[in-house]
């Protein structure tokens, strides 16, 4: 029992590591879009179309009004978990970076129709 036990969060952390996901060349032609998802998620499209999300350690507080996102990926110039991102001159790092299956929800259409 304890082997089995002590297996468990292996098994977890191999699980977490698979899930764990990178865009390499995102400093020059890896990234196609991006979308913002409220002031903590961002999604990013790789250049094979190929979803990504992107939840930040701390809040954002511009990333729903921002037009553009800087990537810092270091020297090796890929995106992972270990990146930061820039917000109007804010650096905010990765809580975690994972594939999705496609792409991120849209917005509900916040536009009330009027009744007469």
């Amino acid at each position: 029992m304890a082997q089995t036990e002590a297996a468990k969060p292996d098994a977890e952390a191999r699980a977490v590591a698979e899930q764990e996901a990178k865009i390499p060349f995102a400093n020059t032609t890896g990234i196609r879009d991006w979308r913002a998802e409220g002031d903590s998620t961002i999604y990013f499209q790789d250049r094979r179309r190929q979803w990504y999300k992107a939840t930040l350690f701390s809040p954002a507080p511009d990333l729903p009004f921002a037009t553009a996102v800087g990537i810092d990926t270091g020297p090796m110039g890929t995106l992972d978990r270990f990146s930061k991102i820039r917000i109007r001159g804010e650096s905010y790092a990765l809580q975690s970076f994972v594939k999705v299956d496609g792409p991120p929800p849209k917005k509900a259409d916040k536009k009330e129709k009027k009744s007469d």
